[in-house]
């Protein structure tokens, strides 16, 4: 070891101060100068190692020479006081602290933590146990030793939930899966029950309103604001009101049938017919039609609210600002190569057991619990195949577009009958719309800036609060800033609400086929297509990477 007589604390006592006289106590070594700082009265203080090691160079350099007669001096070490460091993380959401134990130097007091906390503006979410055992912890430390704790936590806010709108009555298309039971425990698909009929002041539905969602804050104290839940138009159709010391319950005013619209539901009047025939003539109702027999060939059959057909219809047309619902079949022809004989259009759900050659047109899903035979089928919703079991259900020849997914149990047959199935064509009409929300966003932004920066620069309100005209004005700004405020919500959740359908359209949008896909049938997903060359078991199919893929994981 050097001379311990080469080092000594400075007057002050904060500095360790190395003497030495190259050609007498040279060569000097970085670990010999440092092992001098292993002396009691030296273990405390920081080594300032850019100085010991140009000390080293400079006196090592110098040995044997004349100039290495003289003494050299350097500050090798010194007190430090103990170190507070605060990161914040980048949401400022959360903030960690770290306390760094003295070289030979002052400790940390609560109030040396409250001031920096201060100067870093955090005041909210604090955890006084971590800090205080932070505190605690530091006396254990090695001198620069630190030890770190995340001890501050914002609260985000919490979104408000959408509205839901609940139905309190069954539907006509219900009853479909919904058989009458035998004494014996089996089922009358020929029975399907009571027509759905509701009496003044029955329960329609009901309204469960959106919240406002709970305001939030970072550690700095900001308030961070939440995104309101989407509110829901509940709207009493003909037939139906709100009730008057409740807005959110639609009741029955009127005896009749209950159904479904956009906004809310009617009770409809119900023209209940036998069968619809040459005899009876063609019908337009503005209600809804109960035929408790037949449709019959060539007849027409419009209205208002639901068509229920009891019986089949057979090379008809059925037109229905509601839901179409055929309890026993659908029976056509092929009049042309692409024409067929029974037409089907609905605004709402199209239901029915058996379907062949006819072509159905819905805005709702399409639900066909047997056997879907060479008919044309469209739908903005889902096209279902299936009874209530899933254990029934083919979708053979023709071609079926369902804008949301198609499940069947059965699609093509053993004979290869060409099957054309399309799903998930409408991924570029909702990235346009995305487009054009994300511009109508941008501008109500700019917008609202404007007003803010206008607002800004106005006097000071004792110059201006008696000029009616500046009043007005300054009013007339703040309500466009409400209202673009609350448009930019309303925009803003529809534009997350289409990004994500987008984000997993292809997820979503897919061909199921509970038992078996058979050869020669045309699957389009998106731009995606595949013709089957051979039997497929139970599978999901996707369009993955704008290729069709089969999913067999779900295999029974």
């Amino acid at each position: 070891m050097l001379d311990p007589g080469l080092i000594e604390l400075s007057s002050d006592g904060n500095l360790a101060e190395l003497k030495v006289i190259p050609n007498t106590h040279g060569p000097l070594t970085v670990d010999a100068i440092l092992e001098l700082l292993t002396l009691p009265e030296f273990c405390q203080l920081f080594p300032r190692k850019n100085v010991i090691e140009k000390a080293v160079a400079q006196v090592n350099k110098v040995i044997g020479q004349d100039d290495g007669q003289y003494e050299l001096f350097f500050e090798i070490a010194e007190r430090r006081d103990a170190e507070i460091a605060i990161t914040l993380s980048d949401d400022k959401m959360s903030a960690e602290m770290t306390l760094t134990a003295p070289w030979g130097g002052k400790s940390l007091t609560l109030q040396d933590i409250l001031r920096a906390l201060k100067a870093e503006q955090i005041s909210m979410g604090l955890s006084k146990v971590k800090i205080e055992a932070l505190l605690a912890k530091l006396p254990t430390l090695a001198p620069g030793e630190s030890c770190s704790e995340v001890f501050a936590h914002g609260k985000p806010a919490i979104n408000g939930t959408n509205a839901i709108v609940e139905r309190k009555v069954p539907l006509a298309r219900e009853r479909l899966l919904q058989p009458q039971e035998r004494a014996d425990g089996t089922v009358d698909m020929r029975n399907l029950g009571e027509i759905i009929m509701v009496k003044p002041n029955d329960k329609l539905m009901v309204k469960i309103p959106a919240t406002e969602g709970t305001k939030g804050y970072n550690v700095q104290g900001e308030p961070l604001l939440p995104i309101a839940g989407k509110d829901l138009k509940l709207t009493a159709g003909t037939g139906a009101e709100l009730l008057e010391s409740d807005p959110n319950v639609l009741v029955a005013t009127v005896a009749g049938q209950p159904v479904e619209t956009k906004t809310g539901m009617q009770v409809d009047d119900v023209l209940q017919i036998k069968d619809v025939d040459i005899g009876y003539g063609n019908v337009d109702f503005k209600g809804s039609v109960l035929v408790t027999g037949d449709v019959h060939e060539g007849m027409v059959v419009k209205s208002t609210g639901d068509i229920t057909v009891m019986g089949f219809v057979d090379s008809a047309q059925l037109i229905a600002d509601g839901d179409i619902t055929v309890s026993k079949g659908v029976i056509g022809r092929q009049l042309k190569e692409d024409q067929l004989s029974t037409k089907l259009s609905a605004k709402g759900q199209i239901s029915a057991q058996f379907v062949q050659y006819s072509e159905l047109q819905a805005e709702g899903d399409i639900l066909v619990t047997k056997q879907l035979l060479h008919s044309h089928t469209q739908t903005a919703g889902k096209l279902i195949v299936s009874d209530a079991n899933g254990r029934r259900g083919d979708l053979v020849g023709g071609v079926a577009q369902a804008d949301k997914g198609v499940k069947a149990v059965i699609i093509g047959a053993t004979a290869g009958t060409r099957t054309e199935v399309f799903c998930a064509m409408k991924c570029g009409e909702l990235k346009e719309e995305l487009k054009q929300l994300d511009h109508g966003i941008k501008h109500m932004v700019v917008a609202k800036l404007n007003i803010e920066a206008s607002l800004n620069k106005l006097p000071p309100k004792a110059e201006w609060q008696d000029d009616a005209l500046m009043v007005e004005q300054v009013k007339g700004m703040l309500e466009e800033k409400r209202r673009i405020t609350e448009e930019w919500s309303r925009e803003e959740q529809e534009f997350n609400a289409i990004k994500q359908e987008v984000e997993n359209y292809y997820q979503e949008y897919r061909i199921e086929a509970c038992k078996h896909i058979f050869a020669n049938v045309e699957l389009h997903i998106g731009p995606a297509f595949n013709r089957t060359q051979r039997e497929h078991g139970p599978c999901i199919v996707v369009n993955e990477g704008q290729e069709i893929s089969f999913d067999y994981s779900n295999r029974k």
